[in-house]
């Protein structure tokens, strides 16, 4: 009889190519993945692995098992997808993430519907970047995530999962209050190709976003600071050490001494949650997707035409 958490051990081995890939996605260490592998190697009575270099690839046998276990997972997600359904009940686990500003701007809000509405239902969230969420709800390890396009770049979203929109969020500009065109009704994102840019950090898909769209309109930009948190984008602005690009959702107030204005050409984010294909009649899924969806048509609602903060 295979072991499905080993079968697990080897479909990540089979995504992520090496040992240490593997532990990362699933939370374990490198030694339990070791030990895990030589025991299924023991149950099939072939080799799976082989030494290539510093790490390890798959022999024929552990390529073909790898093929079946990643079916075989599918099938067990649709068995307990199935279960679920056929109970009706909104209870057990549900786990799911958003992007820093999504989390602070969403979260509240569905995760209090969600323990009010479904008292049986555990929920855990944590943050994570839309390229890393994507990655993890394909591995199981995330049920839901919330990510982002921008109008002008797209995430990329592999087969097998499902998404629905949750909104629009506009995106300004953030300059000091004493920036020339601080008394201005709008701006074009042209006007600063002589500034200093408070960015994301770089590898993060906002990153990529802004160097691409800057680079897009002829302007090579300058990014002397980079801050993960938004506030620490905006607070360094009011230290006069840059603009940046300031979405609305999830923003609140403005520092003293930052000005917001919105982008003449709109500059927009698309937000979505996205889940498993195979989970996808889980009752579970469905309510928090649905929970996540009035957070956010609270926030359309609360929206005006103009910048806030």
């Amino acid at each position: 009889m295979l072991n499905l958490e080993r079968l697990r051990i080897l479909d990540a081995l089979a995504r992520h190519g090496s040992v240490s890939g593997a532990a990362d996605g699933l939370h374990v260490t490198t030694s339990a993945v070791s030990q895990q592998m030589a025991k299924l190697e023991r149950e099939v009575g072939q080799q799976l692995l082989t030494k290539h270099g510093r790490g390890v690839r798959l022999t024929d046998a552990g390529r073909l098992l790898a093929d079946h276990s990643a079916r075989i997972i599918s099938q067990v997600e649709l068995a307990q997808s199935d279960i679920e359904a056929r109970r009706g009940q909104v209870a057990g686990e549900v786990r799911l993430s958003a992007f820093p500003t999504a989390a602070r701007g969403l979260f509240p809000v569905a995760l209090a519907s969600l323990r009010k509405a479904h008292p049986d239902l555990r929920v855990s969230s944590r943050e994570l970047e839309p390229d890393g969420a994507i990655g993890q709800v394909l591995r199981g390890d995330i049920d839901v995530a919330v990510v982002l396009d921008w109008n002008n770049k797209r995430l990329p979203v592999p087969g097998g999962l499902t998404t629905a929109s949750l909104l629009e969020d506009v995106a300004d500009v953030a300059m000091p209050a004493g920036h020339p065109l601080a008394d201005r009704p709008d701006v074009e994102l042209e006007e600063f190709a002589h500034d200093s840019w408070v960015s994301w950090p770089t590898g993060e898909f906002c990153h990529e976003w802004l160097v691409f769209t800057l680079r897009s309109k002829g302007i090579e930009p300058r990014i002397e600071h980079m801050a993960g948190e938004q506030h620490t984008q905006l607070e360094l602005v009011g230290a006069g050490l840059g603009v940046c690009v300031a979405p609305r959702l999830g923003r609140g107030r403005l520092p003293d001494g930052v000005v917001a204005l919105p982008v003449r050409q709109k500059t927009l984010r698309h937000i979505y949650a996205v889940w498993r294909t195979d989970a996808d009649r889980r009752p579970s899924i469905r309510a928090a997707v649905e929970a996540l969806d009035e957070a956010a048509r609270g926030v359309r609602t609360a929206e005006t035409t103009g910048p806030r903060g």
